[in-house]
């Protein structure tokens, strides 16, 4: 992963940048020595020489001013300029005589010598210095054909002097030097080269490793952390890395919460508007022909379109059957209003789902029988439910009416009980015509009626299945209905608390 993003970011790794930042160095210092010592190297030398060439002028001179050119100590000097300088040195008088000399071939000496005092040869190639006493040039000796840094003319006492040094000497000394340092240098390039690559990887793992992690972060997996131990710049920001990849992590955990918060806030507006704007235009459709019943009869009663007392009667029982009918409404609705907005508590107890279910249908007894209806139930032993028993009731409440209600055919109304170790199943079941299939996915919806003109007969208003929905919904458990061979089942479940044995 770390090569790969590497790979990505540069053409060349780091470490081979540092290989070749030293190798570039190396090889432009090289070459910075090599011209410096061909270019330089003779000058400084000649400069050197000429500055020798001087101090053993000006010691002879003073020795000759001295007369103790055959002096000891004179000699023990001259020795020690002329072996740390490798100058040749000789001293004639007038007589041709040696006075003093400090050179391996005195009569070559002598021979140059003469040549320059009484035959002018040997020009010199280059005149560095002259004066009155002497002159200081580069000279080749015809003879020999070697290059010399030299100094001859005419002491105090009258005596002759020559003082040269070979030039050759540096000429090679610098070739050998050049080659040297080639060679040298191309095994330090070598060798370099090799220790800064291993030293350089070593360098830029943790370089690499912390570029992982950072892509890692990049992804957003926070998990990533930096481990190296390093105490340098490196190890610092290996460190921020991790407080940063953790503060990320908290920051968008942060901001995600923040997020589904707002999403949540905004369904739940706009649910509330297309609730609100839904429930105005049910409620008014609902409340419009009730409304439109009482205004009519209650007109009839004032403009006195009946006298007798039978019609006035049945007036007045129509006005407080729909009124009834519409307060039942608005009640239930308001019942629907705070289970859906969560303004109702649920009271969460144990209690026996059967005895509730018995007392239900011995308080319909009479609506029951007004309706020849034969109900079937034969749970005999008492079943243990967690729930609200009073939310429960009105479930059961709401399956029971409606199953009255729509009771034809045989006119038999089962209700079952099916435990498990977890859930009790309730069922209501109701012989009559089915549920049309484009209708069933609906049934729990508000103000939803299969059959509005039935609904209507028996003061339905759509409402109770909804109840139903929001109290099973509230509490976590489930609900439905079935279409049956020759009926229609209505469902829903109940967390179990267990049987009682007596």
């Amino acid at each position: 992963m770390s090569r790969r993003i590497c790979n990505k970011r540069t053409k060349i790794s780091i470490s081979w940048q540092f290989a070749l930042i030293f190798a570039s160095l190396t090889i432009g210092t090289i070459f910075f020595f090599l011209v410096v010592n061909t270019t330089f190297l003779k000058k400084f030398y000649i400069y050197n020489k000429e500055k020798a060439l001087r101090e053993a002028y000006a010691s002879v001179e003073a020795a000759a001013v001295n007369s103790s050119l055959d002096s000891e100590e004179f000699d023990q000097k001259l020795t020690s300029t002329v072996l740390r300088y490798n100058i040749d040195v000789i001293v004639v008088d007038i007589d041709s005589e040696t006075v003093a000399f400090k050179c391996k071939d005195i009569e070559a000496m002598k021979l140059a010598l003469w040549d320059k005092v009484f035959l002018e040869e040997n020009k010199p190639d280059k005149i560095v210095e002259q004066t009155e006493n002497y002159m200081l040039s580069i000279t080749t000796d015809k003879r020999t054909d070697i290059e010399y840094i030299e100094m001859w003319g005419y002491l105090s006492n009258d005596n002759i002097f020559l003082m040269r040094s070979a030039l050759q000497s540096i000429e090679e000394s610098a070739r050998i030097t050049n080659r040297f340092m080639e060679r040298v240098g191309l095994l330090a390039l070598i060798i370099g080269t090799i220790i800064i690559l291993l030293l350089s990887r070593k360098i830029a793992k943790p370089i690499l490793e912390l570029a992982d992690i950072s892509d890692r972060v990049r992804k957003l997996d926070f998990e990533a952390r930096y481990e190296g131990k390093q105490k340098n710049e490196i190890g610092l920001l290996g460190d921020n890395i991790n407080k940063m990849s953790q503060e990320l992590k908290r920051t968008i955990s942060e901001l995600k919460v923040a997020n589904v918060k707002l999403t949540q806030d905004i369904e739940k507006k706009e649910k509330l508007d297309e609730m609100r704007s839904e429930f105005l235009s049910n409620v008014s459709h609902e409340l419009k022909t009730p409304i439109s019943i009482i205004q009519g009869y209650a007109e009839g009663l004032s403009e006195g379109i009946s006298d007798d007392k039978e019609s006035r009667d049945y007036y007045c029982s129509v006005i407080l059957d729909e009124a009834g009918k519409m307060n039942t409404m608005v009640k239930r609705l308001l019942t629907l209003n705070e289970l859906e907005f969560g303004q109702d508590n649920v009271n969460m107890e144990r209690f026996d789902i059967v005895t509730l279910i018995a007392n239900r249908l011995a308080a319909a007894d009479i609506m029951i029988k007004q309706n020849d209806i034969n109900v079937i139930f034969d749970a005999k032993m008492p079943i243990y439910v967690w729930g609200d028993e009073f939310k429960a009731e009105e479930v059961f409440t709401n399956y029971l009416s409606n199953a009255i209600n729509h009771c034809s055919g045989k006119k038999i109304i089962e209700v079952k009980i099916g435990l498990n170790e977890e859930k009790v199943h309730i069922s209501v079941f109701n012989t009559g015509e089915n549920i049309p299939k484009e209708s069933i996915d609906h049934i729990f919806e508000k103000f939803f009626k299969v059959d509005k003109a039935r609904t209507r007969e028996y003061g339905g208003s759509g409402i109770g299945l909804s109840i139903v929905k929001a109290i099973q919904d509230m509490i976590g458990q489930g609900y439905g209905v079935l279409n049956r061979e020759d009926g229609v089942e209505f469902w829903f479940e109940m967390e179990a608390a267990g049987i009682k044995n007596d």
